[in-house]
């Protein structure tokens, strides 16, 4: 019993002299493999937000035109432009917790700096229209342009579908109270229900059948 009794005195003593953790360090942060699983979690959660980001940016792509053009030399937005930024502009409503980036193009006519210059105007345009549909300027970059290096069709003529700007979702609005504790299932919520709904139609006999499908007699 004395044995028992001097061995446990021991290991009190051993733990008293231990000094906890500072207020500025995790508590069992010291001890090997403890403490791993915030790290784990902020990775993961790090790797899942930007999983869903590629995720919106296809959804986005899919539903909307994401791209507007400009004539040569101009950065005006012409009647079909502003209808498509339009639509962009009720997507990107939708979504009040993504943040959205414009990166304005040319056609390889001219020097490089000016089509650079040139394809930022671009860019700038398209920003300054959507947010004079509503839209909060602090979720929309018009700050990187790609000028002549990036054409769609590979030539040194002039050509229109060089001469545009593309609309691209870059992430997401850091606090913004949609955001559920890193978890982003509010965000994409609303376009997978949307996304899996049947449309129905009435049948003749009253019941609800596919569309297309016709309801027996």
């Amino acid at each position: 019993m004395r044995h028992v009794l001097t061995a446990l005195g021991c290991a009190l003593s051993l733990a008293a002299c231990a000094a906890p953790p500072g207020f500025d360090q995790e508590a069992g942060g010291n001890t090997a493999g403890f403490g791993s699983a915030t790290l784990t979690n902020t990775v993961a959660q790090g790797q899942a937000s930007e999983g869903i980001r590629v995720d919106l940016a296809r959804q986005f792509a899919a539903e909307v035109d994401t791209v507007i053009n400009f004539a040569f030399n101009s950065d005006q937005l012409d009647t079909a432009a502003r209808a498509t930024l339009q639509r962009q502009a009720n997507w990107i409503g939708r979504y009040p917790e993504l943040r959205f980036r414009v990166y304005g193009h040319t056609d390889l006519v001219g020097s490089d700096t000016y089509n650079e210059a040139l394809g930022l105007r671009r860019a700038r345009a398209a920003v300054a229209y959507l947010v004079a549909q509503g839209l909060d300027a602090r979720r929309l970059e018009a700050v990187a342009s790609f000028g002549e290096t990036r054409p769609l069709i590979a030539t040194s003529q002039p050509e229109r579908a060089n001469r545009r700007t593309v609309t691209e979702v870059s992430g997401f609005v850091q606090g913004h109270p949609n955001l559920l504790n890193g978890k982003y299932a509010a965000v994409i919520f609303e376009g997978y229900v949307e996304s899996a709904a049947v449309p129905t139609t009435l049948s003749n006999t009253g019941g609800e059948t596919e569309a297309g499908t016709a309801a027996a007699p």
